[in-house]
């Protein structure tokens, strides 16, 4: 089965629509699906519970989203990079449900793996734990963490094939595997297609029954939040 669109447009065409749960891959700017948040971002829906590991930066990234103000909630874990995210957070103006980072990565595995809550220790004692249920086992305070399901997914991969097997490069591949399993539409963006056959089954990190549709990005822009170097001698 070919999953392979012509634009991150129409990919997403007839997907979206106002109050949807959409989750995204990436951590920082490092395997962000740029063209689908941007295309995201034209569409014009509003009301969106986005959950992401962060929130991008100011004009790039969710940070878009932020500023057309089409984001209604974010589900994160890290948004300390981005002053709009700050500013409609502390106005009052964006719900914000924050998230251990690796209890954000177990609640979308889970929502994949079709588990609808687990407990941990982490956030036990703290604001996080607040209004969840709490269970002790062998001596040890847990908390319950509910899974996570999105309505849609948006990942970033290196290299698919037309069936939308996806293997992701290095440390890009980060939320990306778990995000892709948790929607329940997945619509992947790659800097390579290959036809199908041509990817060693070894090699695969996300299998094509978790991935509805593929978009082809050969140039993405890549940006980095803090470019930090050494004065040259």
């Amino acid at each position: 089965m070919d999953k392979v669109f012509p634009s991150a447009q129409a990919a997403l065409a007839d997907l979206v629509k106002d109050g949807l749960v959409v989750a995204v891959g990436g951590f920082g700017l490092c395997g962000i699906p740029e063209a689908l948040i941007a295309a995201l971002r034209d569409t014009g829906v509003k009301d969106l519970t986005a959950v992401s590991n962060n929130a991008g930066v100011d004009g790039f990234g969710l940070g878009q989203l932020l500023a057309t103000r089409q984001i209604r909630k974010m589900i994160s874990s890290y948004v300390g990079e981005n002053k709009e995210f700050e500013r409609q957070y502390l106005a009052g103006e964006l719900e914000l449900e924050f998230t251990p980072q690796g209890t954000l990565a177990e609640k979308l595995r889970a929502g994949g793996a079709g588990i609808p809550a687990f407990f941990t220790k982490t956030g036990y004692g703290t604001l996080v734990a607040e209004g969840k249920e709490t269970r002790e086992f062998d001596g040890q305070m847990y908390v319950m963490e509910k899974a996570l399901v999105a309505d849609l997914s948006l990942v970033k991969a290196w290299k698919a094939d037309r069936a939308g097997n996806l293997i992701y490069r290095r440390t890009a591949r980060n939320f990306n595997p778990n995000v892709a399993m948790a929607g329940k539409v997945t619509v992947a963006e790659v800097e390579q297609i290959v036809e199908i056959g041509a990817l060693d089954p070894d090699e695969i990190h996300t299998p094509g029954i978790f991935v509805h549709r593929l978009v082809l990005n050969a140039n993405p822009e890549k940006r980095i939040e803090q470019r930090t170097t050494r004065p040259s001698k």
